[in-house]
C-alpha cells in the first residue's frame, strides 16, 4: 500500500504538468496568453497586500521588542508546567498565529537549544506543523480582497489554534513524555 501511494506522489506532479497543456491544446487555448494574464492577475494581488504584510510584520517586530513576548511567558509558566507545557515553548505557542516566519525562528532557536529528538524539539516541531497563522491569513488575505467583517473567523482560527496546540500537548506527553 505504501508503495503505491509513494509512487502516486512522486508521479502526481509530472502527470499534471503534461496533463495541463494537452487539455489546453486539444481546447485550443493559447496557453502563454493565458498563463501571462495568470502571472499579471497575480501580481496585481501581490502589490495589493504589500501594505498588509509591512503592518503585520511591524505590529509583530514591535510586540517581540517590547518585551511584551518575555512577560506573557513569566506571567504563565508557572500554570503551563503544571498541565506538562513547558514555558520554553510558550513564545513560539504565542507566535504561531501572528507569523509563520517569527514562529518558525523560534522554533528553529528552541531545536538548536534543546536539540530535534529532545521532548521540547518534538512539541515545537509537532505544533509548527500542525497549526496556522490565522491573523496573518486574516491581515493579508482577507485585506486584500477587501473583507472587513471577519469576526467569525478569528474564533474559528484561535479555537483551531488553541485544539491544535492542546492536541499537540497531549500527543507528545503520551508519545514522548
Amino acid at each position: 500500500m505504501f508503495g503505491i501511494v509513494s509512487d502516486l506522489s512522486r508521479w502526481a506532479i509530472p502527470v499534471v504538468l503534461l496533463l495541463v497543456p494537452l487539455i489546453a491544446m486539444v481546447r485550443k487555448v493559447n496557453v502563454f496568453e493565458t498563463f501571462v494574464e495568470g502571472a499579471e492577475d497575480g501580481f496585481g494581488t501581490a502589490i495589493k497586500t504589500i501594505p498588509y504584510l509591512v503592518a503585520m510584520l511591524v505590529a509583530i517586530s514591535v510586540f517581540r521588542a517590547s518585551g511584551a513576548l518575555d512577560i506573557l511567558v513569566n506571567i504563565f509558566s508557572p500554570v503551563l508546567n503544571m498541565v506538562g507545557f513547558p514555558a520554553e515553548v510558550l513564545p513560539h505557542a504565542i507566535m504561531r498565529p501572528l507569523s509563520g516566519g517569527a514562529a518558525l525562528g523560534i522554533a528553529t532557536d528552541i531545536i538548536k537549544t534543546n536539540g530535534p529528538d529532545s521532548f521540547i524539539g518534538r512539541l515545537v516541531s509537532t505544533m509548527q506543523g500542525s497549526s496556522d497563522t490565522t491573523f496573518y491569513v486574516l491581515t493579508l488575505y482577507f485585506g486584500s480582497v477587501g473583507i472587513s467583517r471577519y469576526r467569525y473567523s478569528i474564533i474559528s482560527g484561535l479555537s483551531a489554534d488553541f485544539t491544535t496546540l492542546v492536541a499537540s500537548i497531549y500527543v507528545c506527553n503520551k508519545m514522548f513524555g
